[in-house]
């Protein structure tokens, strides 16, 4: 089935956005977001790729990126789904505040966390009529079934 069939036909234009399977380079008002851990500790993942953007171990957020946590403190344990959801609306937020910047979504949560996209892609319904958000095509294959 292709993209088109999916996608209703009024968010087939360019306010639709979705992230490329791998983000290779950023444009200057593009944001790499990334799962990351409580510490802001980027060693692996997409977390560590975005060390290439500009992430800052034990920051959050930086220039052009932006680390949504989906592991604890240590590093050791996966968070609850309802404090991945805290932090997803926090960056919804964000995103919110800051219409200037493009956000480029990456698999959070379903990578090195060992969640699903079931679980993960519902928390971003919120995000679906946000311009500058972009998510990956797993996440929206979700959200336009529901």
């Amino acid at each position: 089935m292709s993209l088109n069939n999916v996608i209703p036909a009024n968010l087939i234009d360019k306010s639709w956005g979705r992230t490329t399977d791998w983000v290779k380079e950023l444009k200057s008002n593009e944001v790499f977001v990334f799962g990351d851990n409580e510490a802001h500790i980027h060693g692996a993942g997409a977390a560590k790729q975005a060390m290439r953007f500009g992430a800052k171990h034990g920051q959050q957020i930086s220039e052009q990126t932006y680390g949504i946590p989906t592991k604890d403190v240590k590093i050791k344990y996966t968070l609850s789904l309802n404090k991945i959801k805290k932090h997803v609306n926090q960056f919804i937020e964000y995103a919110r505040q800051h219409p200037n910047k493009i956000f480029l979504v990456t698999e959070i949560g379903c990578g090195l966390a060992g969640l699903k996209y079931n679980d993960i892609a519902p928390m971003f319904k919120e995000a679906i009529d946000i311009k500058n958000i972009h998510l990956p095509k797993k996440f929206w294959d979700i959200l336009l079934e529901r």
